[in-house]
């Protein structure tokens, strides 16, 4: 081979290998393709309006183009990137790049502008390509999920800060007054003793507070919180604590006390009558005792009657609470002090149980003066000779004394039945001679108005002569008065008498 040709062939191969070394530098400074089906994030937004987005994106945070807005997108990235703008940039073209303060992909955020068009982007990592399409629907279904509920959600890490939050809650930090830095609940005021599970929300300074039941569990490291509104619970309570102080200060007037226990057997309501009539101390019953205290108490304080067997007391006790939540217990109580008080158990609704105390000391003291009158009034009226028979307006016997029992043989305590002023005049018909005037005393006892007494003459079948005497007294009611005849005095045989209008004689 000529010199010339050798030179020329060392020339080429020369050629060829510094453009094969060429080609493996430039290939080794290229990135790698990224695999097929893994495409980075992208949405396009023109005046704040979603317009376009990559199937990946639209799919990640379930939007759709033409629907959401600017907003959308904002709440969902807020967490994981703090310094997300408000609203999309416009005007000259323009770059921001926004670095997730968690490890999780994508780690950044790139934003770009010109004019009314504003894109995101969001690089994916090489994790990302273990993520199959599966995983993505199941992601874009959980997000849904949270995002359309109407209740608050949240997460925070181990130093309190919130690293994720749903729409719900995004929406509630937009009308609240201030954005406060605080983990937990931060959005809403400190829990109470009373109601550690129960936070408030003022979104201004005239707006009504809302209500929210907190529940908190912690996954791995997180805290995750759930708020649900209670509004309606918080405004029954309130209405239920309005109607009890209004039945409170109802009952504070009344002179029965009243002891109402609730489903627990707890004293949930007294008024001040129950300490008066009781003398339990008021540091007692605001305490809410039981009902078996509250009884031990009424024994300890001797305004109960001393049980007979003290060894029987608590079965007696669990008796009275028995009869009381049926309905069925009354009693009357006679005090060693001389008072006497009407106990009532009634049921209440919801398990309830309601005591009424009423002191009826001045009452039983009238009826036992009122009994002793009658008595005495009887007693006296039973030593008289003649016999007396009180009829009622309706003509039905109601008192007689001895004298009028012997000799009729009528005596109204013992009769089944009310004895009529006919069946008494059917019974002095059968035991005297006959007598036309009968009528004219059933009418006379049956009358109205104005009503003039008189007498006349009976002959018994046995015994003296008597003079009936017939007279109205106070409530339309008539008395009939039977007294021997004196001897000696004018009297008339039933076979020789006048006729019957002349017999009436008036009465002395």
């Amino acid at each position: 081979m000529a010199l010339p040709d050798v030179i020329i062939v060392l020339a080429a191969a020369s050629v060829t290998a510094l453009a094969a070394l060429w080609w493996l530098g430039s290939a080794a400074g290229r990135p790698a393709a990224a695999p097929p089906g893994i495409d980075d994030m992208s949405l396009l937004f023109e005046e704040g309006q979603l317009v376009h987005g990559s199937d990946n994106a639209l799919t990640r945070f379930a939007l759709a183009p033409g629907y959401h807005h600017w907003e959308d997108i904002r709440d969902a990235l807020l967490s994981r990137f703090p310094e997300f703008p408000r609203t999309p940039r416009h005007g000259a073209t323009g770059k921001l790049t926004l670095r997730a303060e968690d490890g999780d992909s994508p780690s950044e955020l790139r934003i770009t502008w010109r004019d009314a068009l504003c894109w995101l982007h969001l690089p994916q990592t090489r994790a990302t390509e273990e993520i199959t399409e599966e995983t993505f629907q199941k992601l874009a279904a959980l997000r849904r999920a949270s995002e359309t509920s109407p209740n608050p959600a949240w997460q925070t890490d181990a130093a309190g800060r919130i690293i994720w939050h749903n729409r719900a809650y995004g929406a509630l930090k937009r009308k609240a007054p201030a954005d406060p830095e605080c983990g937990g609940a931060a959005l809403f005021s400190t829990p109470s003793p009373e109601h550690p599970n129960r936070v408030c929300l003022r979104c201004g300074d005239g707006d009504k507070p809302d209500w929210y039941a907190l529940t908190t569990t912690t996954e791995d490291n997180v805290q995750v919180y759930h708020a649900t509104c209670i509004n309606a619970v918080v405004a029954a309570e309130e209405a239920q604590r309005n109607f009890v102080q209004t039945l409170a200060k109802t009952f504070a007037h009344l002179s029965i006390g009243l002891a109402i226990f609730d489903r627990n057997g707890q004293l949930a309501l007294f008024n001040p009558a129950l300490v008066d009539l009781t003398a339990l101390p008021a540091p007692f019953l605001s305490a809410r005792p039981t009902m078996v205290s509250f009884f031990d108490q009424l024994r300890e304080s001797r305004r109960m009657p001393e049980p007979k067997n003290y060894k029987n007391w608590r079965h007696e006790i669990a008796e009275v609470i028995a009869a009381a939540t049926d309905g069925r217990y009354q009693e009357t109580w006679s005090l060693e002090n001389g008072q006497t008080y009407s106990i009532r158990g009634r049921p209440h609704p919801d398990g309830a149980t309601a005591f009424l105390i009423e002191d009826i000391t001045a009452e039983v003291t009238l009826t036992r003066n009122f009994r002793a009158e009658l008595e005495q009034s009887q007693s006296l009226l039973d030593t008289l000779e003649d016999g007396f028979a009180v009829f009622s307006a309706s003509g039905v016997l109601t008192f007689c004394n001895a004298a009028y029992r012997a000799r009729w043989k009528q005596d109204p305590d013992k009769s089944f039945a009310e004895i009529t002023v006919n069946d008494a005049i059917r019974v002095w018909q059968e035991m005297s001679a006959a007598n036309p005037l009968w009528p004219d005393v059933v009418e006379f006892v049956m009358g109205r108005g104005d009503r003039a007494g008189w007498n006349m003459p009976i002959y018994p079948h046995q015994g003296a002569p008597l003079s009936c005497e017939v007279s109205a007294i106070a409530s339309g009611a008539t008395l009939i008065r039977f007294r021997p005849i004196p001897v000696g005095a004018d009297r008339s045989e039933p076979s020789n008498a006048p006729s019957a209008g002349d017999r009436r004689q008036p009465s002395n």
